[in-house]
């Protein structure tokens, strides 16, 4: 099993030291599923419902690329990174389920794996905070990598 970059020798938390690595360009794409139901979604009209907190879809956008930015302030650690780009995209994933993608890129020392994750997440949890007092029981599902680049190794998740 590979050693966890995260713990020191005795076992103890730790950030890791990426000072000595090269500046790359770097990208991340995350993706999760929103489940709303049948019935909300079909509210969904010109791409968005528009509640009393405003355009669920547009609030969500902007949370989620707020979210990416301040990762590092939300897990330990994640080193703060200056994000080039963030770009969250929220579609319909079948009669029911919204898709929520997330990608982040930056010129740095380490990935944004975390950010694109973090904002993947915070879009969703947007999207269900927006909607649950029309639907209560939405389930957020499947949050996972789908691909980097950059640095030491690239990944792409499996189809």
């Amino acid at each position: 099993m590979e050693e966890l970059s995260h713990l020191d020798g005795q076992g103890r938390p730790r950030m890791v030291d990426v000072g000595s690595k090269e500046i790359t360009q770097r990208t991340a794409t995350a993706r999760c599923s929103v489940e709303l139901g049948t019935g909300l979604l079909a509210d969904f009209t010109g791409g968005d419902l528009i509640t009393k907190k405003g355009g669920v879809i547009q609030t969500a956008v902007v949370a989620g690329i707020m979210a990416a930015k301040q990762t590092s302030a939300l897990i330990p650690m994640c080193h703060p990174l200056p994000l080039d780009h963030c770009a969250i995209e929220i579609v319909p994933d079948g009669p029911a389920t919204l898709a929520v993608t997330c990608t982040c890129k930056t010129s740095a020392r380490t990935g944004v794996e975390m950010e694109a994750l973090t904002g993947a997440s915070v879009a969703a949890l947007t999207v269900y905070d927006m909607c649950k007092a029309r639907n209560p029981a939405i389930v957020i599902s499947a949050l996972r990598l789908l691909e980097k680049r950059g640095g030491k190794s690239d990944y792409s998740a499996p189809a």
